[in-house]
């Protein structure tokens, strides 16, 4: 359920989806959405403008902050709220994520919930559920299972 819905799942889409929204995909939106596939980590506004430059775009720090905007609220691109300020990553089909409190890094994981579980919630609150994202949180494991690592290709758990 949580990686059936109609969001983005690739680069390809992305630009797609921005074509069929009627988004003008400039150099510096489409070097945003290239950034988020070719690292697959979430980032900061500050650490893409900051990645970007160093690659030699010319871009600006409100260029930035308005085609990230544009991006998140048309489902292009997923915008992650944290007390800390906001992180942008590429997938935003639902899907559920790792939080590493070592590293502070964010990993998107595909989780399948048992039929049952759902069924026993949607009973439980009378609430049909549609969608669904589970935030799991933890420490980096001295000695992570291969199949863990590394976050590329993306984890499926089902």
């Amino acid at each position: 359920m949580t990686g059936k819905g109609a969001g983005v799942r690739s680069l390809e889409e992305a630009i797609q989806r921005c074509q069929a929204l009627g988004m003008r995909l400039s150099q510096q939106r489409r070097a945003i959405l290239e950034l988020l596939w070719q690292t697959g980590e979430h980032l900061s506004a500050r650490e893409i403008y900051h990645r970007l430059n160093a690659q030699g775009q010319d871009i600006g720090h409100t260029s930035v902050y308005q085609n990230l905007d544009a991006l998140a609220s048309q489902g292009v691109i997923e915008c992650i709220e944290r007390a800390d300020g906001r992180l942008y990553g590429s997938v935003s089909e639902p899907h559920s994520h790792v939080h590493c409190l070592d590293t502070q890094q964010i990993q998107d994981v595909w989780v399948e919930l048992p039929p049952e579980l759902i069924a026993q919630v949607e009973r439980e609150t009378g609430t049909k559920i549609t969608h669904y994202r589970i935030d799991f949180f933890g420490y980096r494991q001295t000695n992570p299972p291969s199949e863990l690592v590394p976050a590329t290709p993306r984890a499926e758990i089902g």
